[in-house]
């Protein structure tokens, strides 16, 4: 009995923790960056990203509401975020791929949305003293943190397999025919957000053929707006039950960076730039914008998902197992 109200009081803490975080993520944050922007013209960035920081660490001091902090609670977050700086640095220099965005989404499948959105937004201001401060640097780490957000929000990060590994050799046969019954029903789980996306292009699409406005083409603004509904849709619609295999994470990393990321970063170059003589704020600089960032939107969801697919997994269940062995969030 002691254990069942345990269990529900630390149920009714995590929805808590996590509803506070979407209130400071989806309100505070973004007004706080509007505001630096179109009253400072983003010429207090430094102070705006301190900002953006301590919001993100009003939910994870929630956990410690009513225990004293553990030092390896802590490290494990501080060691995701500097393996982020690192590796995205190293392959900025070297090879240009953004195994950065692939690391911050790991983290939040593997940590939870709250310490996901917190190991996003750390990572981005560490990496920046290096690639460069500026007002672009407040959009970006609320991007990265947001894409490890939406990541602890959608997977189920307890995979069967770590589920029955305290069972040992008892376990074997439990552990294969959930496997067995995990692989029926992942295709179909997967789907619902794949065809949320799907209904969010076409119905982008109709809207263009109908109402197209001034735009000579489809590609652009509408791709980013309607996919991002049909994408936020999808993770509400299967909130806690994608599965974490490869495929699934790579699906989610490509179009969640190419349509959240891509889709608020260049709305950000249209207001970081907006003091350059003829880059002034309007819908038609943003459609220019939107159709001549997707490339780029393109290859960096690309990279990343690559990353994700070799990487991903492996490294959740490195993961999973260091939380189980440590006690971590138990």
């Amino acid at each position: 009995m002691d254990r069942t109200n345990r269990d529900e009081r630390g149920m009714k803490a995590s929805r808590k923790r996590t509803i506070t975080a979407a209130i400071l993520i989806f309100t505070l944050m973004p007004a706080t960056i509007a505001v630096s922007t179109l009253c400072f013209g983003g010429a207090r960035y430094m102070i705006t990203s301190l900002l953006i920081i301590i919001y993100t660490m009003v939910p994870f001091f929630m956990i410690f509401e009513k225990r004293k902090p553990k030092a390896r609670e802590v490290v494990l977050i501080a060691m995701m975020t500097a393996i982020t700086v690192a590796a995205h640095i190293f392959f900025h220099v070297t090879v240009p791929i953004q195994i950065g965005t692939a690391m911050v989404i790991i983290s939040g499948v593997a940590l939870g949305p709250e310490a996901g959105f917190m190991v996003g937004a750390l990572a981005r201001f560490v990496c920046n003293f290096y690639m460069g401060q500026g007002p672009w640097s407040p959009w970006q780490m609320f991007c990265w943190g947001l894409l490890g957000f939406l990541a602890g929000l959608t997977f189920n990060k307890v995979t069967v397999k770590n589920r029955y590994e305290s069972l040992g050799e008892e376990g074997k046969a439990t552990a294969a025919a959930a496997m067995e019954e995990k692989k029926s029903r992942t295709f179909k789980i997967v789907m619902g957000p794949v065809m949320c996306v799907l209904a969010g292009v076409i119905l982008a699409y109709v809207t263009y053929i109908f109402v197209p406005g001034k735009d000579t083409t489809f590609w652009g603004w509408r791709i980013y707006a309607f996919g991002a509904a049909g994408l936020l849709a999808g993770a509400l619609l299967q909130r806690k039950r994608l599965p974490v295999d490869g495929l699934t994470l790579s699906l989610f990393t490509f179009l969640v960076t190419v349509i959240i990321y891509g889709g608020i970063m260049n709305m950000a170059a249209m207001f970081t730039s907006s003091g350059i003589p003829g880059n002034d704020i309007s819908f038609n600089t943003l459609r220019l914008l939107y159709i001549s960032g997707l490339p780029y939107d393109l290859y960096h969801g690309v990279t990343a998902a690559v990353c994700m697919f070799v990487i991903g997994n492996p490294m959740i269940e490195k993961l999973e197992r260091i939380k189980i062995k440590y006690g971590i969030y138990r």
